[in-house]
């Protein structure tokens, strides 16, 4: 079973249980023009019972990057790179057939979607599209079949779950139907859950209950979690450590306390800087953003492609890729300039 130690702040050495290995994951696609790349050797671990937040903004490769991971991109046109893996335990998931893969999915690793519309089919009840997995994935009969959807509906804290057993997707609020996703999710107990912007369409009352429920969740299962976000709020909130993506790239891990307190790579500290604040200071003050955009995959810069929105950038930016560099415990930056504090 993979370990990997690492040095606490208080220099106790402490071992902690790898739920996931990512390694050089490289995802592109077919066009007109070639082949696109969207992901470019994306590594990172997730460890059981943690909380990993993904950020970056729109078209950073978050999404992809999750996708590729349960492998539910388009097949025809998509390619991984040749030394990609992506480690469950001592299985790379990028070997398995998509007979092997549909056994995976929902079992042992599952993903809540952005929009619980798009993931409840509106021709099903919600009894019986969660009954679906465990038909799928376990030898239960139909009555213990039906006693684990209602268990899993009260679990997610929705009212009158044997009322809800029959009703349809329409039927629910916004919020109840993402406590279904969920509980579709979690119907087979899977060692990962990937939550790929479970609350953008939430309201801040709603999204708080949902963040406050994957925790709950997380602490009495000790499933793993990869949360995809563009909301840093959500990642302080939950996560206990960060990747920071970029064009496809990572440019920077830290926990989240190193990362709100000390951030190293320039991109992270403009991201932190736009963060809304209130307060008398910030009265009538400018919201802080970061000029420019995210490169088009089209015309990806062969140097650093953060070097057109960098405040900090120097000559060695433009002609020289910066390598992703562990600089200290999970800390790692890719910038040739970075702030070591």
């Amino acid at each position: 079973m993979s370990t990997t130690t690492t040095q606490s702040s208080e220099a106790k050495t402490t071992t902690r249980e790898l739920a996931l290995s990512v390694q050089n994951l490289t995802t592109s696609f077919r066009s007109d023009r070639g082949l696109v790349t969207a992901v470019s050797n994306v590594s990172f671990d997730l460890f059981k019972g943690e909380a990993l937040g993904l950020v970056g903004e729109s078209g950073c490769g978050k999404s992809v990057t999750s996708k590729s991971l349960m492998r539910l991109l388009p097949e025809h046109v998509t390619r991984y790179g040749s030394d990609s893996k992506v480690m469950l335990g001592s299985d790379n998931v990028m070997k398995y057939s998509n007979r092997e893969m549909r056994k995976i999915r929902g079992n042992r690793i599952a993903m809540i979607f952005q929009e619980p519309m798009t993931a409840l089919n509106p021709v099903f009840t919600i009894g019986w599209q969660l009954d679906e997995a465990l038909r799928h994935h376990t030898k239960l009969n139909r009555a213990d079949r039906r006693k684990r959807v209602v268990e899993l509906l009260d679990m997610v804290e929705i009212p009158n779950p044997d009322k809800r057993y029959g009703e349809y997707p329409h039927q629910l609020s916004g919020g109840m139907r993402q406590r279904v996703v969920i509980a579709m999710a979690l119907a087979c107990e899977p060692e990962i859950l990937i939550a790929d912007e479970p609350t953008t369409a939430l309201d801040v009352t709603i999204q708080a209950q949902i963040l406050r429920l994957m925790n709950d969740l997380r602490e009495r299962t000790g499933t793993a979690i990869l949360l995809i976000t563009h909301d840093l709020g959500v990642v302080a909130q939950t996560c206990d450590r960060v990747v920071v993506m970029y064009a496809g790239q990572v440019v920077e891990q830290a926990s989240v306390g190193d990362l709100f307190h000390n951030p190293s790579h320039p991109y992270t500290r403009a991201l932190l800087q736009s963060i809304p604040r209130s307060g008398k200071k910030e009265k009538g003050k400018r919201l802080a953003t970061i000029d420019g955009i995210v490169p088009s995959l089209l015309d990806m810069p062969k140097a650093c492609r953060f070097a057109e929105r960098c405040d900090c950038r120097q000559p060695q930016c433009d002609v020289e890729m910066p390598e992703l560099v562990n600089f200290s415990g999970d800390r790692s930056v890719r910038c040739h300039f970075p702030v070591h504090k």
